[in-house]
C-alpha cells in the first residue's frame, strides 16, 4: 500500500502542470502582504534525479563538487576539471539505495569514465545516471491488481574540457534525458508516455599552485557551472504549454583551497552555492473586487531563457525570499599519503524553500589503481529528516590508470 501510494504521488507530480498560485496562510483577502517570503514557496521542477549528488565523494563534502579537486566524477558538477585529473583516464561507479527505510529496491547508479588527451590540455568525458524505483504493482480503476512494472529514469552526458591557460579551463556537456514514471498508463484523464528531453552545461574552472611557507604549497580553486539547461518535459500524450515542466537548471559558485602540509598530508577546504535557475511560483495576494485572484510574482509559464532569467526576480517575497532560494554547501577533506581520506560536510536548504539541512561524512580508500569511497548523512532537522538518503551508506568505486608512453 506504502508503494501504491508513493507511486500515485510521483504520477500526480508529474502531471500537473506548475502551480499558478498559492494562498498565504492567514489571508483574508485583505491584500496584506507582510508575511510574503515567510510561507513555504518550494520551486517544483521535472526529473529532479538529475540534480542528486551522485557520487560517495561529494556526497561525503556536504554534496560539493563544482570547485573541489578533479576526479572521474566531475561530469555532474563540473566537467571542466577534468584537464586537471592527476591520472589519464579511469571509470567510477557508485551506487545509492533509495527510501530504504521504506522500500527494499529503489535506488540511484551513477557510472562515469574519463580520458585526458596526451596534450595534457584536455579530455572527454561521458556518464550514466539511472534511478531505479523498483517493482510496482499498478491498479485498475476499480481498484483491482494491474500489471507489474518496473518505473525507471536515465541521463546519458558526453562532455569535452579544455584548458584555455595553464590556469582556467572550460567545458560544455551535452546530456539526453528519458524519464518513465507511469508506464504508459492512463492517468487523470490523460494517456501518458515517458518523458525525454534534451540539454547541455557549460563549465569553468580555475586552478592555480601557490608556494607556501617551510616548503609547504597550496592549490587555490574555483568554479562555476550552469547544468541542465534544456527543453521542458512532458509526461502526456498531447501537451499543452501548462503540462510541460522545467528541468532543474541549476548555477553553482564555488571555492575552495588544498594544502599540501608535507609529503604525507594534505587537506581541502570548500564552499559552494547554488541555485534553481527556474521561475519560482507567484502566490495570492487576495481577491479583487470582481472575485479575481491579486497575485503577486510573475508569470511562470515562460520559455526557457525567459525562465533562467526570470528566476533571479521573480519570487513573490522580494530580495528576501531571492536569498531564500540559494542553497549553501561547506566541506573538507583529509588525505594521508594518498591512501587514506576522512571528510565531512554540511548542506543547507532554507525551510521555505524544501528545508533539506543536513551534516555528511565519508571516507577513501586508495591503494594503486582501485579506490573506494563511503559517505553517510545525517539530517538535522525533524522535516529534513525524510530525506530518501537518512541512514543510507553510498559505495562508490573507481578506477584509475595513465598512460603508457
Amino acid at each position: 500500500m506504502q508503494r501504491k501510494l508513493w507511486l500515485l504521488l510521483v504520477a500526480l507530480f508529474a502531471l500537473q502542470p506548475c502551480i499558478k498560485a498559492q494562498i498565504l496562510p492567514g489571508q483574508d483577502g485583505s491584500g496584506d502582504h507582510s508575511v510574503l517570503g515567510q510561507t513555504p514557496n518550494a520551486i517544483s521542477t521535472a526529473v529532479p534525479f538529475i540534480s542528486m549528488a551522485p557520487d560517495a565523494r561529494s556526497a561525503g563534502m556536504g554534496d560539493i563538487g563544482v570547485a573541489t579537486t578533479a576526479d572521474l566524477n566531475a561530469q555532474h558538477y563540473n566537467a571542466a576539471k577534468y584537464p586537471y585529473m592527476k591520472d589519464n583516464f579511469g571509470f567510477s561507479l557508485t551506487y545509492s539505495p533509495w527510501l530504504i527505510n521504506l522500500v527494499p529496491d529503489m535506488s540511484l547508479a551513477y557510472l562515469s569514465g574519463a580520458y585526458k588527451f596526451k596534450d595534457d590540455r584536455s579530455a572527454i568525458a561521458f556518464s550514466l545516471l539511472y534511478f531505479s524505483m523498483g517493482d510496482v504493482t499498478f491498479t485498475t480503476e476499480y481498484d483491482q491488481v494491474g500489471t507489474t512494472y518496473r518505473p525507471n529514469e536515465f541521463s546519458v552526458d558526453l562532455s569535452y574540457s579544455r584548458k584555455l591557460i595553464d590556469v582556467l579551463s572550460i567545458a560544455v556537456t551535452g546530456r539526453f534525458i528519458y524519464s518513465n514514471l507511469t508506464m504508459g498508463q492512463y492517468v487523470q484523464g490523460d494517456d501518458t508516455r515517458a518523458g525525454l528531453a534534451g540539454a547541455a552545461d557549460i563549465g569553468l574552472y580555475y586552478n592555480q599552485d601557490f608556494d607556501l611557507k617551510n616548503a609547504q604549497t597550496g592549490t587555490l580553486m574555483a568554479g562555476l557551472s550552469i547544468t541542465n539547461i534544456g527543453n521542458k518535459i512532458s509526461y502526456v500524450s498531447n501537451p499543452s504549454d501548462e503540462d510541460k515542466n522545467f528541468l532543474p537548471t541549476t548555477l553553482r559558485l564555488g571555492i575552495g583551497f588544498n594544502w599540501h602540509i608535507d609529503d604525507y598530508n594534505s587537506v581541502g577546504f570548500y564552499g559552494e552555492a547554488s541555485k534553481l535557475l527556474v521561475p519560482t511560483s507567484p502566490l495570492s495576494g487576495g481577491i479583487d473586487s470582481l472575485g479575481s485572484p491579486i497575485l503577486i510574482g510573475q508569470d511562470p509559464d515562460v520559455n526557457v531563457m525567459q525562465g533562467i532569467f526570470q528566476s533571479f526576480s521573480d519570487a513573490p517575497g522580494g530580495f528576501k525570499e531571492e536569498m531564500q532560494e540559494i542553497m549553501w554547501s561547506l566541506g573538507a577533506e583529509w588525505w594521508w599519503r594518498d591512501l587514506l581520506a576522512i571528510r565531512a560536510g554540511y548542506f543547507h536548504e532554507s525551510k521555505w524553500k524544501g528545508n533539506r539541512q543536513y551534516f555528511t561524512l565519508g571516507v577513501g580508500l586508495r591503494y594503486k589503481m582501485i579506490g573506494l569511497d563511503f559517505s553517510y548523512l545525517i539530517p538535522t532537522s525533524q522535516v529534513s529528516g525524510s530525506n530518501p538518503l537518512k541512514n543510507t551508506l553510498r559505495i562508490g568505486v573507481n578506477f584509475n590508470f595513465n598512460r603508457k608512453n
